[in-house]
């Protein structure tokens, strides 16, 4: 499943970029395209629980230029820090992704969102084990229990998994609501990830991670909001140096974000 997407992404990232400084918004719509996008900072880059960045803060960002046909092209980047000892540390990530999102119209008041596509986990200043493609399937589900929610369901799976390779499945939950009107919403996710290889930091082949947190959007600015949340596994640190034991223990993680 090692999906060669890297020349394409990079081709449509070049075009997205042309197309969004030269056209228009209206002239985007007119095609049937929308541009989004996001920056944020965040005092740590957890993925799936684990720390990307050895604890310390990261800058990220991301767009997506999509199609009224469902079709979309993504990327995400960010700065990465990996503590790796005598081979090259990667500092990049760039994750380019291709997908197709409808919805399913399965009853009046039952519509959730299909999303699938492939993404691709980058490292330019890394050797190319580094890199690794993973297939996902997403649904989404709009206003449950409270108007404003959103519950996401996502399976991910990968033949090549980081720099360890082997099979690896991440099954995924996640629910974000508003607190009423002030503001304030709240946010929780679980996810369970699997591969066939013991390479996880205890020695073992499977984690939970978890995150809780509360989230803020700013009135003053559109687009910009705050969150405060805790996050982190389920993997034994017993015996693990500091550095690690802090990149997959429960820690608080704030994030401040502005869309686009």
């Amino acid at each position: 499943m090692k999906f060669k997407i890297k020349t394409l992404a990079l081709g449509v990232l070049s075009t997205a970029s042309t197309l969004v400084m030269a056209e228009e918004n209206t002239t985007l719509s007119k095609l049937g395209l929308s541009f989004s996008g996001n920056a944020a900072v965040t005092t740590d880059y957890r993925f799936r629980g684990m720390t990307q960045t050895q604890s310390d803060p990261a800058v990220q960002g991301s767009f997506t230029l999509a199609h009224n046909s469902g079709l979309y092209f993504s990327a995400f980047a960010s700065n990465v820090d990996f503590g790796v000892v005598g081979d090259p540390d990667p500092h990049l990530e760039l994750d380019p992704s291709i997908g197709f999102t409808t919805p399913l119209n399965i009853s009046e008041n039952f519509k959730p969102t299909l999303d699938i596509g492939i993404v691709e986990y980058n490292y330019p200043s890394a050797r190319d084990d580094y890199n690794w493609t993973e297939g996902y399937l997403k649904l989404t589900f709009a206003d449950v229990f409270v108007k404003g929610s959103s519950l996401l369901t996502n399976v991910n799976y990968t033949d090549d998994w980081a720099d360890v390779g082997g099979n690896s499945w991440n099954f995924n939950v996640g629910y974000s609501a508003p607190f009423g009107d002030t503001g304030f919403g709240g946010v929780a996710n679980v996810g369970y990830t699997t591969m066939d290889k013991k390479a996880l930091p205890d020695g073992k082949d499977d984690y939970v991670d978890w995150k809780v947190g509360v989230n803020y959007g700013f009135k003053s600015v559109s687009g910009l909001t705050a969150e405060l949340a805790a996050i982190g596994t389920n993997i034994d640190t017993d015996g693990l140096p500091g550095a690690i034991k802090r990149g997959v223990e429960t820690g608080a993680v704030f994030t401040l974000t502005k869309t686009f």
